[in-house]
């Protein structure tokens, strides 16, 4: 059960960082724009479920994203 635990935090804790790490990424580059004057970078869609191996065990983390306004 602290396995489960532990593990659940260390998920958590994974996808905080990735979410931190994307919004940076999309916030850096908002002001990028096509002859259209559409975002180049854009965020939507979303990646399979990945195992990422911890000290707490393998974790599977889930990136998913929603339309940008």
């Amino acid at each position: 059960m602290i396995d489960d635990f532990v593990r659940e935090g260390a998920r958590r804790m994974l996808a905080a960082a990735l979410e931190a790490e994307v919004n940076q990424y999309i916030a850096e580059l908002a002001a990028e724009r096509d002859d259209r004057g559409h975002g180049l970078v854009v965020r939507s869609g979303h990646h399979r479920p990945r195992i990422v191996t911890t000290a707490a065990g393998p974790v599977e983390v889930t990136a998913s994203a929603s339309a940008s306004p």
